[in-house]
């Protein structure tokens, strides 16, 4: 049994060495200024720098490892303008451009690509194709400014629980000092290298966490060099 277990503990921290993480890490869940460092093989790819988070800070989303709940942080819900704390798979790409190759999917944001953030439409917290059953809220991915001309999907609240966020981003920033209303943003530079260094085959994630959150993902990836 004990050298189950054991084997078991050295197969998980081996796939976690050769996963891609992307880290955000804030001072606290009401900060809207984070720093995203990027690692591979438990090494850092590129140098650390500022990125933009919620208006009203940081809020503990759904992701693919639940992390605990604790009394002093609140959830994240539709509308309240807070990015997700937690872990996410990182699933496509998205763009304005017709023909980008990426390692990962690449979705072509035509005027027609549309994400739900209706609750109570059936493809809530999905990119779609306008349907005729237009949901009475939604977000256009071909936007007249260049916020979505390349990003990433965050797959957050993925069983589509109703009011707890959705169409959650890596994408560019409006301005260098911009917070999103529940995105993580950045220079149009910085989105296109990240996106460059994505691999689908190396299972990459985006963990977004404020600063008190550190020993905890310690202790579920403890060869990631965490500062």
């Amino acid at each position: 049994m004990v050298k189950s277990f054991l084997i078991l503990i050295s197969l998980q921290i081996f796939l976690y060495s050769n996963q891609q993480i992307i880290l955000v890490i804030s001072d606290d869940t009401s900060s809207a200024k984070a720093t995203l460092s990027c690692f591979e093989n438990n090494k850092k790819v590129f140098e650390k720098f500022e990125v933009n988070v919620g208006k009203n800070g940081l809020g503990l989303g759904i992701g693919k490892i639940m992390l605990k709940t604790g009394n002093k942080e609140p959830l994240k819900y539709e509308g309240d303008k807070k990015a997700p704390i937690g872990i996410f798979d990182l699933t496509y790409i998205f763009g304005y451009k017709k023909d980008l190759k990426f390692n990962m999917p690449y979705l072509h944001a035509t005027k027609e690509l549309i994400c739900v953030d209706d609750s109570n439409h059936k493809n809530y917290n999905q990119i779609i194709n306008m349907p005729k059953d237009l949901p009475e809220s939604f977000e256009d991915m071909k936007r007249d400014d260049n916020q979505y001309e390349l990003g990433i999907v965050v797959a957050h609240n993925k069983n589509q629980v109703k009011k707890r966020g959705s169409c959650i981003f890596i994408h560019v920033y409006k301005t260098e000092d911009s917070p999103t209303a529940g995105c993580t943003s950045m220079s149009l530079q910085n989105v296109q290298k990240i996106a460059k260094w994505l691999d689908t085959s190396k299972n990459p994630i985006l963990i977004q966490i404020p600063r008190s959150r550190i020993k905890e993902i310690k202790k579920l990836y403890p060869e990631l060099p965490l500062d």
